[in-house]
């Protein structure tokens, strides 16, 4: 049976940063996070301009008949497109990035797109999963058996993206379609949140404030009450029956 989501999402500049630098956007369809990096205001044209272009991706998606994962790849590649462009304008602009996750759904499954250190979460039977594994040099070192991820989490570089989406080309994202059941719960969101609250933490806040408005709020606050050093942006999306889900269009961060 065909179900909907019921979403929210919101941003916030953060305790040290003076603006913001992440983008998000949440529809009936679609879910996107996305973090900008590089000086001179170009990490909040990264971001904004990756949304753009998610938010094109929406608008014309027909409502049956997708490969989920071809058109969301296809967008991953044409906003890589789009930062190049933006950056042969100006130089300034030159190693300019983005991270993002992004999730499509059709009412049945997600296609899900990740690029760098933005995370995608699913709650699921009261169990929390993470979806996504970050593209950054500490995880690097963890998969090959060079730290513990408790060293990871306090590591001096933990911040170094090795991959994301940049001007300097196209970066090839991590893509899977996953099925979706009867009142999962998706939470997609920047390292400003998660270099703060850890997942028993994210974990809490989910399975206690049912209302997705309130959960992103909670969660942008707690960010925010540990001295979030960064942007912190947060989607959460629950999996309902039909006639129940949402239709409006949130956009949010970098432009807003």
């Amino acid at each position: 049976m065909k179900q909907n989501i019921r979403y929210a999402a919101g941003s916030d500049v953060g305790r040290r940063r003076e603006q913001n630098e992440d983008s998000g956007y949440a529809s009936g369809r679609l879910l996107v996070v996305a973090d900008g990096m590089g000086g001179h205001a170009a990490g909040e044209l990264a971001s904004s301009a990756a949304i753009a272009v998610m938010r094109e991706l929406d608008a014309t998606l027909p409502e049956t008949g997708t490969d989920l994962e071809s058109v969301l790849e296809g967008a991953v590649h044409e906003a890589a497109r789009r930062l190049v462009e933006l950056a042969d304008i100006d130089p300034a602009r030159r190693g300019m990035g983005t991270t993002v996750t992004a999730m499509l759904w059709d009412g049945y499954r997600f296609a899900l797109a990740h690029l760098g250190d933005s995370r995608g979460y699913l709650l699921r039977d009261g169990a929390l999963y993470q979806m996504t594994k970050d593209h950054t040099l500490v995880q690097s070192m963890v998969d090959e058996g060079r730290i513990t991820e408790d060293q990871a989490a306090v590591h001096p570089r933990r911040s170094m993206v090795l991959r994301v989406l940049g001007s300097e080309g196209r970066a090839e994202p991590d893509m899977a379609l996953r099925e979706a059941e009867p009142d999962d719960r998706y939470l997609l969101c920047s390292d400003g949140l998660t270099t703060v609250l850890g997942p028993e933490v994210l974990h809490e806040v989910l399975t206690t404030v049912t209302d997705p408005a309130l959960a992103v709020q909670r969660l942008i606050d707690l960010a925010n009450e540990g001295g979030s050093p960064d942007n912190v942006t947060v989607i959460v999306a629950d999996v309902v029956t039909p006639g129940a889900g949402d239709t409006h269009i949130f956009r949010v961060g970098a432009g807003c």
